[in-house]
């Protein structure tokens, strides 16, 4: 075979992005979703857009992400490549000098449709062959006013707490066997002090208020965790729930979740995303019962 030319695109050349014509069966092309550069009035940067090239023609491509305001990649949104060309989307993942998460959206059940799990599974292995490795797979939600607004249970009390210090103590006393992978790489690789130094940072890093982190404390006063509504840059989404690991075992976080979504129903939201480890049961338990449809799974690479 020909050699390959492997480069990132530039603002003339984004064009590009679209000759490779891949079915649409997984990642963000299965949901809508639409690439185009920060000067064609979308979200991605050409630079952080690579594609490999075979005698001219786009056989590979990938597009991180991040938000306007962050100067390094976050995510990587797409890695598409043609059929027969897998050792060349490694090839480009371990030659193009950016590094971040890779999150490939798939159907909900995409392992019961023969297609959608062939081209999840050639993605998968492409991505492991360049470098990355598989930690989680997660559901993704959808809540909207058609699904109904849960009850709130009325068993806890819930306040704002400007001082960062305490926010960050809740958080230490939610790490205890936390059922969140992401959590867990970051305990192994830095302790507690990392995990929640990266929640800090990811509710710092949306652009909703401070204003509205939530501690829930039992009518005892007693503390039982946090809830964080939030926007990210889609949009409102639950942005994090945690019950303290001595409050573990009554079912609070429901009662958490279904602040959160009054909370941000109350801000105006008509439609609010939600996710979670798919071996979180309780967690995806409280989902279905706060009536949170599942729109997406989501497979994580790191």
């Amino acid at each position: 075979m020909t050699d390959l030319v492997i480069r990132a695109l530039t603002e003339g050349d984004a064009h590009l992005f679209h000759t490779l014509r891949v079915p649409a069966l997984v990642g963000r092309g299965r949901f809508g979703h639409t690439y185009a550069t920060v000067g064609q009035g979308g979200e991605y940067r050409p630079e952080w857009t690579w594609v490999a090239l075979r005698e001219g023609r786009v056989v590979a491509r990938a597009a991180w992400w991040s938000g306007p305001e962050d100067s390094a990649p976050i995510a990587l949104d797409w890695f598409d490549f043609a059929e027969g060309e897998a050792d060349a989307a490694a090839e480009l993942l371990r030659t193009a000098p950016l590094r971040a998460e890779y999150s490939l959206l798939a159907p909900p059940g995409w392992r019961d449709e023969p297609e959608a799990r062939a081209a999840a599974r050639a993605r998968i292995d492409a991505a492991v062959a360049g470098g990355l490795e598989p930690l989680v797979e997660r559901y993704r939600y959808e809540w909207t006013p058609e699904c109904g607004l849960p009850e709130r249970p009325g068993r806890l009390e819930f306040r704002p707490e400007p001082d960062d210090a305490a926010i960050e103590d809740v958080l230490r006393r939610i790490m205890p066997d936390t059922l969140d992978a992401h959590d867990r790489r970051a305990i192994a690789r830095g302790g507690v002090e990392a995990a929640v130094r990266e929640l800090m940072d990811f509710f710092a890093w949306c652009p909703s208020p401070r204003e509205w982190w939530r501690l829930a404390w039992t009518p005892e006063g007693e503390l039982v965790g946090i809830q964080v509504p939030a926007h990210n840059p889609s949009g409102p989404c639950v942005g994090f729930i945690g019950v303290v690991a001595e409050q573990r075992g009554h079912g609070y976080a429901y009662d958490l979740l279904v602040e959160c979504t009054h909370d941000l129903v109350e801000r105006g939201a008509t439609k609010i995303a939600a996710a979670t480890d798919q071996p979180n049961l309780p967690m995806a338990a409280h989902f279905a019962r706060a009536g949170y449809p599942i729109t997406q799974e989501r497979i994580d690479l790191v």
